[in-house]
């Protein structure tokens, strides 16, 4: 098939053949029926549709039958083919996992699809409509190392011209023990009125931190900033500034601050 051509619903799969040999080979072929594989990339557009001319089709017959065989005429000339235009989207899977995790384990990264798309070939109408494909539910329960699972595509109805690459998918995840790890941070005072200065008592906030124990030992309390901006009382006369973690480093589970306010005095200089 030539790739930018589906075949349709109304393409012949039959035609007839005059052919001449000997009545062992007939009694052969009344037995077992013989397939003739027609190649669709010597098609020709004429008149509105798609053909392929006697000569064209009878050489590639010719080519498959035996040898003491002789083809002498086909029922037709040229071969219509029911073929149509189609355009070709690359659309990405998205899984669908329900995943219940041992206890102080998790998942490290992304589900990862593999392939990770489906090529569609069908009418434009039809395929421009699709925006993802879904696969299959996949329930994993108690889980506490890698897994790898091949799960089914599910295509959207009503796509009755359109074909896909690709029934299935591999599925897989990488797993890993977490731990955790308090880190003593300071705290930053931003906007601040000119003229004065802010003293947080306390001057630091304890951050708990969840990630893998590798991760852990890879991280220090600098990569973690922690802000409180005066303006967040607009006038209030409030003593009370809430915290907020502006920065944090990739690739952990959960940070948590022990507070998330401080108290302050304001000091003129």
């Amino acid at each position: 098939m030539p790739d930018s051509l589906l075949l349709g619903k109304n393409a012949e799969n039959q035609i007839e053949a005059k052919l001449r040999t000997s009545g062992f080979q007939f009694l052969y072929y009344k037995i077992f029926k013989r397939r003739i594989d027609v190649d669709l990339s010597q098609v020709i557009y004429s008149n509105g549709g798609y053909v392929i001319g006697e000569d064209a089709l009878k050489k590639q017959m010719d080519q498959q039958l035996s040898q003491n065989i002789s083809l002498l005429e086909l029922d037709r000339d040229p071969l219509e083919v029911d073929l149509y235009q189609v355009n070709s989207r690359k659309i990405p899977i998205q899984p669908k996992l329900d995943l219940k995790l041992k206890q102080n384990y998790i998942l490290d990264g992304k589900i990862s699809m593999s392939p990770d798309s489906v090529v569609v070939k069908g009418p434009k109408n039809e395929i421009d409509t699709i925006q993802t494909i879904k696969t299959a539910i996949v329930q994993l329960s108690d889980v506490s190392a890698d897994f790898s699972r091949t799960v089914s595509l599910t295509f959207p109805k009503g796509l009755d011209n359109s074909i896909f690459s690709i029934s299935t998918a591999t599925m897989s995840g990488k797993v890993s023990k977490f731990s955790e790890k308090i880190f003593e941070v300071p705290i930053n005072v931003v906007n601040v009125p000119e003229g004065y200065q802010i003293k947080t008592f306390p001057n630091t906030v304890t951050i708990l931190c969840k990630a893998t124990i590798d991760r852990l030992k890879e991280i220090a309390a600098s990569d973690f900033e922690v802000v409180a901006d005066y303006e967040q009382l607009a006038g209030s006369g409030s003593s009370t500034l809430f915290l907020d973690v502006v920065q944090s480093p990739l690739k952990v589970y959960d940070i948590k601050l022990e507070d998330n306010s401080v108290n302050f005095v304001l000091e003129q200089q």
